[in-house]
């Protein structure tokens, strides 16, 4: 298991710099946001990944994930997404996804994450929202499955899919082993629910994890680990009871001004749950 933090965090500095700043914090991965102003695909030829490789070799980091949720380049968080209405705003979501594997196969990604969908648009039922969505992944799987990249859905409060009980029936239904799930423990708790107990739920689904703290509000707004409700303990138990072996990356992005204060205060808080689950950090 390897500790990362995501560079959406650092959107005021260059990739690079994020790197480099992430490293010297002591963190051993990073997951790197395929958006401007880091790593959106079509800014970067062969090349410019090649010298990416290097840069991520010299500081000692690990990919943790590619984090292919935010289209900010060509429109913001949430959109383009998979299940709006026009075909083409679809396959913009699309071609982003699959230029995405290509940027994790050059880099030596293990997967990429992806939105639940996106926001349900008004006067479309969950049925049409679904069928677009599965339709759109039927269209990344077979490069998925030729790289052997794995594509992790995220689920978000407020989108197609924020619970266990609607991830849950979707990955079932997808019978792909390459389409998988983020488990980001603050949206689960935002959702409602216990994350440890829906971790345990969908623990043979997820590739990959976010780690950040919540109020007891629920309201979702990523906090510096220790500024929130989580039980952090339980939450590390329950990892460590069930052998999860995956990468791990603390989300952070709302601390724009403060990423490496933020970066630094929430890995001490987290260290010790690690430890005392059997992880190394």
């Amino acid at each position: 298991m390897v500790f990362g933090y995501s560079t959406n965090a650092y959107v005021k500095y260059s990739v690079k710099e994020s790197l480099k700043r992430i490293a010297a914090l002591g963190f051993k991965g990073v997951e790197i946001m395929c958006d401007r102003p880091h790593l959106y695909p079509p800014d970067f030829d062969g090349a410019a990944l090649a010298d990416l490789k290097s840069v991520l070799d010299a500081h000692g980091l690990q990919i943790t994930n590619l984090n292919s949720f935010t289209l900010f380049a060509v429109g913001d968080t949430y959109l383009p997404s998979w299940i709006e209405p026009e075909a083409e705003r679809r396959a913009i979501r699309v071609q982003h996804t699959l230029a995405c594997l290509e940027v994790a196969r050059a880099l030596g990604a293990r997967n990429i994450s992806i939105p639940p969908g996106g926001p349900l648009e008004k006067g479309m039922t969950r049925q049409e929202a679904f069928r677009h969505f599965f339709d759109g992944l039927e269209q990344v799987l077979p490069t998925a499955e030729e790289l052997s990249i794995k594509v992790l859905v995220e689920p978000e409060p407020d989108l197609l899919m924020e619970r266990t009980s609607e991830f849950k029936p979707f990955i079932q239904e997808m019978r792909s082993p390459m389409i998988g799930l983020n488990f980001d423990i603050g949206h689960f708790f935002c959702a409602g629910e216990d994350p440890a107990e829906a971790m345990e739920d969908l623990f043979e689904w997820i590739g990959h994890m976010h780690v950040e703290d919540i109020a007891a509000s629920r309201r979702h707004n990523h906090l510096i680990a220790g500024l929130g409700a989580i039980d952090f303990e339980k939450v590390f138990q329950t990892m460590g009871r069930l052998g999860y072996d995956g990468d791990i990356s603390l989300e952070l992005y709302p601390y724009v001004d403060t990423p490496d204060e933020a970066g630094k205060a929430s890995r001490d808080h987290l260290k010790p749950f690690f430890e005392r689950a059997g992880y190394t950090v």
